[in-house]
């Protein structure tokens, strides 16, 4: 008894999440949210290090020469001859301080408004895959409520099929029934088994898949707090407030930016032909002395300071043929979007189609859910008594089941089009906060 009493203590508590609850965990712990932070981080610190460019860029540097033969400068005497001058010292020493502070860069101006553009082509990406990530989760939960719905279901007409199997049992021994009737009775029984054992593994399965998106721990155990009929009350709602346009459409934004980023691309190209101006500094000393290069230092300081003015003249048609391929592309991501738009309306109706029609089949089969336990408690009634057949009994509780699974797989249906509809139109609360 201990042995099991600590067994049983050691088993992980299951957690009781919702919908919200599992969209949250996910968007906080989904490693792929987390690359995705990471990744604007490191963007931005690359527009950091352009704009660097534009501060001034001071240098130290620091030199030592040892002359082990001096130059040698002749000079004319007028008569003919010529005459040999030893120039410098043995040891030369130079260190200093230069500086360059750009002035007129307009390449890089514009290079700044490039990398500006990736910031927001990254944070898009970020969006979307914040919206991936809640469509994989809405989807998994609903499919694990179906899974779950549909295990109870068939385990509640698993029940009743015992209870049929034990009272023709019970009427075989009083001699009213056949074994005939019992053994049918039985074997609607394990007819409906391995129905059960396929729910409950789905239903496993599902929560697996439903932990890896939420990045949590496998051997923590979880539980949906909901049931597929608790969205129905909202569904109506949705359905009318659903706004249909495609200005949040993570696709269509991405485009937008790419073809912005080419256009940029053309404006850096064309900033290639304007001239750079650059101030310039420094701030040196020098020394230089014969023999020990520890002695006879004999410092002197220097400074300068002016501009630079570069203007490329000619370079080969090369700038030229780079605006002209950056407006090549820029035109070929306008006629993309053009079809990306284009397949994404024939989506969207799609999507809104699907919740009309699913819509429509809820009530249909909330009205068929209610004709067939009127149905059941008929017949059940009748068999009590004696006035109805197995074969009746059978296929009241069969449609029973039928209208019951059908009935939850519209829900399903429906919640899993507005989920698909929700990523299409880019409006998620949860991706846009």
């Amino acid at each position: 008894m201990l042995v099991v009493a600590l067994c049983a203590a050691a088993q992980p508590v299951p957690v009781r999440l919702s919908l919200d609850q599992c969209i949250r965990i996910a968007l906080s712990d989904n490693p792929t949210i987390k690359v995705d932070s990471m990744e604007i981080e490191r963007v931005n610190y690359a527009l950091k290090e352009v704009k660097g460019q534009l501060l001034p860029q001071v240098s130290a540097s620091g030199q030592y020469t040892r002359n082990l033969a001096l130059q040698t400068m002749y000079m004319d005497t007028g008569d003919g001859n010529s005459v040999g001058i030893k120039m410098g010292r043995d040891n030369t020493y130079t260190a200093g301080f230069s500086a360059t502070l750009p002035l007129v860069v307009p390449q890089l101006w514009r290079t700044i408004k490039l990398n500006e553009n990736q910031i927001l082509q990254n944070i898009e990406t970020a969006r979307a895959n914040k919206l991936s990530l809640v469509n994989q989760v809405k989807n998994t939960y609903y499919a694990l409520l179906l899974a779950d719905d549909s295990r109870r279901v068939i385990e509640a007409s698993h029940t009743t099929a015992q209870q049929h199997a034990e009272i023709y049992q019970k009427q075989f021994e009083l001699g009213t029934a056949s074994e005939y009737d019992v053994l049918r009775a039985n074997v609607a029984v394990t007819n409906l088994e391995p129905s059960i054992l396929e729910a409950e593994n789905s239903v496993k399965l599902l929560k697996l898949q439903l932990k890896v998106l939420m990045g949590m721990n496998a051997q923590q155990e979880i539980e949906p707090s909901q049931h597929l009929d608790e969205f129905k009350s909202t569904m109506y709602d949705h359905t009318l407030n659903t706004d249909t346009s495609l200005v949040h459409n993570t696709t269509l934004k991405t485009l937008d930016l790419q073809t912005d980023y080419l256009n940029k691309v053309v404006d850096v190209q064309r900033a290639a032909w304007y001239p750079t101006l650059n101030a310039t500094g420094s701030l040196m000393w020098h020394s230089m002395g014969n023999g020990n290069p520890l002695k006879n230092f004999m410092w002197n300081r220097s400074s300068a300071v002016g501009f630079t003015l570069a203007w490329p003249v000619f370079t080969g048609f090369q700038r030229k043929n780079k605006i002209k391929q950056a407006e090549i592309q820029a035109g070929e991501m306008r006629w993309q979007r053009e079809n990306v738009e284009r397949s994404l309306h024939t989506q969207v109706q799609s999507h809104v189609d699907n919740i009309h029609k699913s819509l429509k089949q809820i009530e249909s089969n909330a009205a068929g859910v209610t004709q067939a336990e009127k149905a059941s408690d008929i017949i059940q009634q009748s068999f009590k008594v004696g006035a109805a057949s197995f074969i009746q009994l059978r296929d009241t509780d069969d449609a029973l089941l039928s209208a019951r699974l059908s009935y939850y797989q519209a829900i399903y249906t429906y919640l899993v089009a507005e989920s698909d509809l929700e990523l299409v139109l880019g409006n998620s609360s949860y991706a846009n906060n």
